[in-house]
């Protein structure tokens, strides 16, 4: 049995009990507004999502939180953490990356008897750092030795279904149409996790507004199944 596997398949298991299930990242305003409507611009919608926002924003922050974990480095780490919170302009994606990510941290550290981990969910707990999802994830992965390209692989398809999940949900979709989507992207999902392995920190928050600007809007919908 491949342990390395196991612990990919439990770290990115979009049924992980952390609350990515209720976050949409803007795209239930995009479900409003009529432009994410059907298949083909869920589609579009997750494309964009993953290649012009993910990749240079919290797809790159795993890739250095990993490197910062392989050299026991809590200064990058912590480093890391507050330029993650400086490129997330809307307030709900702050909120939702810190959540999400101290639920990780809570969920795996019982497990993982790591100083680094500790260090790091001491600096959180005295509110020294905000503990954002993709820096937790990129530590965690480490820490569990899965391989750099797995942890990445895994990080980019847990994205993915969870945006597909909520197209279904607020369209609607059929299930079929999603896994189909979801399919079709396995091909972009390998060649960005290719690109991040050695990512150039200048270019994070290198991401579209637009997305940003509909995150912004989701804090005032008049009706809303997200949190964000």
């Amino acid at each position: 049995m491949n342990n390395a596997l196991l612990s990919l398949l439990h770290l990115s298991d979009p049924a992980l009990p952390i609350g990515g299930y209720s976050h949409s990242a803007g795209l239930e305003t995009y479900v409003q507004s009529g432009i994410v409507k059907d298949a083909a611009t869920a589609k579009e919608f997750v494309t964009e999502m993953l290649s012009k926002s993910i990749h240079y924003t919290d797809a790159t922050s795993v890739s250095l939180a990993y490197d910062a974990a392989g050299t026991n480095d809590l200064t990058m780490l912590l480093s890391l953490d507050e330029e993650c919170t400086a490129v997330k302009l809307p307030r709900e994606m702050r909120e939702a990356s810190r959540k999400i990510g101290w639920r990780v941290i809570k969920n795996f550290q019982p497990l993982c008897n790591n100083n680094l981990l500790n260090e790091y969910a001491k600096t959180i707990k005295e509110q020294e750092a905000s503990g954002h999802y993709c820096i937790a994830f990129g530590l965690l992965a480490n820490i569990l030795n899965i391989p750099k390209k797995d942890t990445l692989t895994g990080f980019y398809y847990n994205a993915a279904a969870g945006f597909i999940t909520n197209s279904v949900k607020l369209i609607p979709l059929s299930q079929q149409h999603g896994q189909e989507i979801l399919f079709s992207l396995h091909p972009l999902i390998e060649e960005l996790a290719e690109k991040n392995l050695q990512p150039d920190r200048d270019l994070i928050g290198l991401c579209c507004s637009g997305f940003d600007i509909r995150s912004m809007q989701h804090e005032r919908l008049y009706s809303r199944l997200y949190m964000s």
